[in-house]
């Protein structure tokens, strides 16, 4: 992500050598870039409202009351509610390859705008489960659709344009949306406690789960099973959890077919596409590659590798 502040280095101006900020303003949000140079440990930050803060270069170590403390690296995000503190530790901050990090903070009233918004168009008739952005904070890992958007909002706030606030003001229901889908996507498909088998989505969910290498799984059935129309279920489901039915349903397998080449020892790639609910491997192998970034043989080989 470095080649979208270049235009933020041209402007900044740098007062210190830990945490120095650089602030960029737009109707309900404001863009922080925090640049550290020497290595530091319990640097407090807080936040009058909600923020989600990206990683851009560097490492930092982060001590959030609710969770375990853990590395913060480029690529991942934190989702932080507002005047919660975050204690931070700067490993590897040198002048030469300082520790860069955003912070975008949204005001309560645009996100509230947002959240009743979705909450509307995800509601399944007799269901009345409410998501929000809660008072928790989260850590997200490996999220594409929201790091490429946090690089899309940076480029957008630090170059000035006449659409600017209007194109900011998009990407940010569309930040929001996104967190709301991978927070309601964490809890239907982690739900232990079974909280929403009596929901539709949720009881879809559970269903896929328990037939997934068994039962050939189609957007058909799984309309049939929430008593939906076709067109109605596919709408609900990807507005909801951000995926489509049969991506859900190749990831899950794709998480099968891992799990199989390590711990199984199958020599077999054909042998793992089937096991793992895959009737077809040329189809199982294109699968693969679009959530992996890579082959299932080359998996493998780094599996033995390693």
């Amino acid at each position: 992500m470095e080649h979208l502040l270049e235009h933020h280095k041209n402007s900044r101006k740098l007062t210190t050598l830990v945490e120095n900020r650089t602030m960029y303003n737009a109707d309900f949000a404001e863009l922080n870039i925090y640049e550290t140079h020497v290595a530091a440990e319990g640097v407090s930050l807080t936040f009058d409202f909600p923020v989600i803060a990206s990683m851009l270069t560097g490492k930092k170590v982060m001590h959030i009351e609710g969770i375990p403390s853990f590395d913060f690296f480029p690529g991942e995000s934190v989702v932080m509610p507002a005047n919660k503190e975050m204690v931070i530790d700067f490993p590897i901050a040198t002048q030469k390859d300082p520790t860069q990090c955003l912070a975008l903070g949204i005001e309560s009233s645009k996100i509230d705008e947002v959240v009743e918004k979705f909450n509307h168009y995800v509601r399944v008739e007799k269901e009345n489960h409410i998501w929000n952005i809660d008072d928790t904070a989260s850590h997200l890992i490996h999220n594409n659709e929201v790091n490429q958007l946090v690089g899309r909002l940076v480029t957008t706030f630090t170059t000035n344009s006449r659409t600017k606030d209007v194109l900011l003001d998009l990407m940010i229901q569309e930040l929001i949306v996104r967190l709301l889908q991978t927070k309601a996507k964490a809890y239907i498909l982690n739900d232990t406690e079974e909280l929403f088998n009596d929901t539709r989505i949720g009881m879809v969910i559970k269903f896929i789960k328990e037939n997934l290498t068994n039962v050939d799984i189609t957007v058909d059935l799984l309309a049939e099973k929430a008593c939906m129309s076709i067109s109605h279920f596919h709408k609900k489901f990807k507005n909801t959890l951000g995926i489509s039915p049969i991506d859900y349903i190749n990831s899950e397998k794709i998480r099968i077919a891992k799990k199989l080449i390590k711990e199984s020892g199958i020599q077999s790639i054909s042998e793992v596409a089937y096991k793992s609910g895959f009737n077809n491997t040329s189809y199982f192998n294109r699968q693969f590659k679009k959530l992996e970034l890579m082959t299932p043989q080359q998996f493998k080989r780094s599996v033995e590798r390693n």
